[in-house]
């Protein structure tokens, strides 16, 4: 179905392209602070990256493999990515934030995340725009929203996709809920 030549400025791809937006500003507010300031702004940019893709991941990726041109091979190709900005990002919470190591890590992640969120946003976001009309697009958004308040907050390398997600998801997300209340990072 087609979309409209105006969309409602609140749906899917607006939202997540303003998460995206939200994310590279708090990688170079990471980058820039340092101590408890790094650490609290880290574990914000961590809590995004989770719920943000176990998101897309439940809901946007699987409508896109099915709605798109080619979108299957395409959604291979951002969930390996995705993997992958899991993988780096699990390595990271282990690591002194103020550490060489930790700042070479987080820019290569930075590059990788902005480069895949360039992908989804030329690729799959305008795919969906053109193929879903205005009330497809917002449904699609409010689905995002329900998926991302109950995600896990940390990132789980290996549980890409919707099967994945559906069975390890609700899991996790308890395990981290509960770790980040112990912890005292806000829910």
């Amino acid at each position: 179905m087609a979309q409209t030549t105006l969309h409602n400025p609140v749906d899917v791809v607006d939202f997540l392209t303003a998460q995206h937006e939200r994310i590279k500003t708090l990688f170079d507010e990471t980058l820039l602070a340092a101590g408890a300031e790094r650490e609290e702004s880290f574990v914000r940019l961590r809590r995004l990256l989770a719920v943000h893709e176990t998101a897309e991941e439940e809901i946007v990726h699987p409508r896109a493999a099915r709605e798109l041109d080619n979108g299957r091979d395409l959604i291979k190709a951002r969930l390996a990515e995705e993997k992958q900005a899991k993988t780096a990002l699990s390595e990271l919470e282990n690591v002194d934030v103020d550490s060489e190591f930790f700042t070479e890590k987080l820019r290569e992640l930075r590059d990788d995340v902005t480069e895949h969120a360039g992908h989804e946003e030329r690729d799959e976001f305008a795919g969906l725009r053109a193929e879903l009309d205005d009330t497809e697009l917002q449904l699609l958004e409010r689905a995002v929203k329900l998926a991302e308040s109950i995600a896990p907050t940390r990132p789980h390398a290996g549980v890409e996709g919707a099967l994945a997600n559906v069975f390890v998801g609700p899991f996790a997300s308890m395990v981290d809920r509960a770790r980040d209340a112990i912890l005292g990072y806000e829910s």
